[in-house]
């Protein structure tokens, strides 16, 4: 792994130095963070709805997924939920960023892709966005501030 050091371009401020170098593993678990709590915020109200109400949420339009919205509620719940919660843990981190990033993928590319960009208008900016920041938290992993490292293992 290159060094950080003789990557790393030189503040304007040097006296910001330190407390950059000091906080650039911390900046990974304020990523999985913002990722986790958004999840885990869009599992809780999928729950609250119902299963059934998420279900007909699902205005998917491919015949075969149609007859399965139910289960791809569930499963879309589970991974927001379970995977939300393990990303903000660092457990498991790389499994369930992939996780979370296939079903932004599917939610952008089969469910929003045709409404356009916008989100105001249902569209895919925001399964998108979190899309990438799912593959970033893949590429990386938990960090030195999750249970991956404390356990020194990772799926």
């Amino acid at each position: 792994m290159a060094s950080r050091s003789g990557s790393e371009p030189r503040p304007l401020i040097p006296a910001l130095s330190r407390f950059y170098e000091f906080n650039i593993d911390f900046s990974w678990l304020v990523v999985r963070f913002g990722v986790s709590w958004l999840l885990i915020v869009h599992a809780y109200g999928k729950i609250m709805r119902g299963m059934a109400a998420q279900a007909k949420t699902l205005d998917i339009s491919v015949p075969y997924f149609k007859a399965y919205n139910l289960e791809l509620s569930y499963l879309l719940t589970f991974v927001e939920g379970a995977g939300g919660l393990c990303i903000l843990l660092g457990l498991f981190t790389r499994f369930f960023a992939v996780a979370v990033g296939i079903e932004m993928a599917f939610l952008t590319f089969w469910l929003y892709w045709s409404t356009g960009f916008s989100w105001l208008n249902r569209g895919y900016e925001f399964t998108l966005l979190w899309g990438l920041m799912c593959a970033a938290i893949a590429l990386r992993g938990g960090g030195p501030y999750s249970l991956d490292r404390l356990i020194g293992k990772e799926l």
